[in-house]
């Protein structure tokens, strides 16, 4: 193991961090050394289901041994989001860089702690939404909104939902889910989306559409619609629609004053080693309308190789920024927990809307 390996330790060991484990074992300078659960069972269960031999990957059966390992450098956390937030500050206070599943904590206000540990301890921060990090991602920045081709954004659409089995449904409780529900656990994505299309720049307003939003016995939120209104010289729009009770949808259309591309795929492609999106610019109708003056624009993006999916390119982005801090190159980047905190302000302002009767939020 070279100097340059970022050793890391896995908090919680949920079906889902599987994937995390392949790809770090797929990596070049990351390995895993340790992994923690509060059930020993559950660790050693993940282990061995993940081929972590215990010559090389110490198991504990407590947050608190792991975080005590002098030999981690960062860590991944995946237990529920009602813990995150104070687990991702104890780390922090340990040294550890962070690596987080979205979203990384109930509200803003918990973000502003684990922020603020990260901050007074030199470690980076990031969250695990991997979408960004997709190399389409940046392809149609450049395509769509470096070149113009785009225009101003006038609109967008973006949803996720994946359908949850009716008996299931009720055992999605506050405790298990975070606050938000719905809106937290799924709606991050959409949010985000619309939040990365505007460059981040800040809704003015936003509001539950009341014929949308349900919830189970307890209360918990299952499915959310909402719209975020953008102020700027030009007024831009979106409509983000969460849901546990339909299909599985992960739709992103945008809309310019000059032309527009979409995507129904953009939280996991449809493929690992390729993705792809459409656009128009100049769109017309055609004479006597009787179809348009173009057809889409296909763009593919090839993601063969180990090391070329969504899920490697945030590793090693996050592997990169750690490596900096570690040569005393440079200081953790802001900008991630700075997307974090703008997602999670969205995400409460929708959580509100919808608590006082789906009227609007200013922010």
């Amino acid at each position: 193991m070279g100097d340059n390996t970022l050793r890391f330790g896995l908090l919680g060991c949920i079906r889902f961090a599987s994937k995390f484990v392949r790809t770090v074992t797929q990596s070049s300078n990351a390995v895993i050394i340790a992994i923690s659960d509060p059930s020993i069972e559950t660790a050693n269960t993940f282990a061995a289901a993940n081929n972590l031999s215990p010559e090389t990957v110490s198991v504990y059966g407590s947050y608190e041994e792991l975080l005590n390992d002098p030999r981690v450098d960062a860590v991944y956390l995946t237990m529920p989001v009602t813990q995150r937030a104070k687990w991702a500050v104890t780390a922090a206070e340990k040294k550890k860089h962070l690596l987080v599943e979205k979203p990384p904590a109930q509200n803003a206000a918990e973000i502003d702690k684990i922020v603020e540990a990260c901050e007074s301890n030199g470690v980076q921060f990031m969250d695990g939404t991997i979408w960004l990090h997709h190399k389409r991602t940046v392809n149609i920045r450049e395509t769509m909104f470096d070149s113009g081709l785009l225009g101003d954004i006038r609109h967008m659409y973006s949803t996720m939902t994946t359908l949850v089995p009716e008996q299931v449904l009720e055992r999605l409780t506050k405790e298990a889910m975070g606050l938000a529900g719905a809106i937290g656990e799924l709606g991050w994505y959409p949010i985000g989306a619309a939040l990365w299309a505007m460059s981040y720049q800040m809704p003015v307003s936003v509001k539950a559409l009341p014929s949308s939003v349900a919830t189970n016995s307890v209360g918990t939120i299952l499915s959310c619609s909402a719209s975020l209104q953008f102020g700027s010289t030009e007024t831009a729009t979106a409509i983000v629609h969460c849901s546990f009770l339909s299909q599985l949808s992960t739709d992103l259309a945008i809309s310019g004053s000059k032309g527009s591309t979409h995507m129904n795929d953009y939280v996991i492609p449809y493929k690992e080693d390729t993705a792809w999106f459409e656009y128009t610019s100049g769109a017309k109708f055609a004479e006597m309308h009787i179809g348009w003056n173009m057809m889409p624009e296909r763009v593919t993006v090839d993601c063969s190789g180990t090391e070329e999916s969504q899920e490697a390119t945030m590793l090693r982005e996050f592997v990169r920024l750690v490596q900096g801090i570690k040569r005393g190159d440079s200081e953790a980047d802001p900008r991630w927990q700075e997307i974090s905190k703008k997602t999670q302000l969205v995400v409460d302002a929708v959580k509100k809307s919808v608590d006082i009767g789906c009227e609007v939020v200013y922010l």
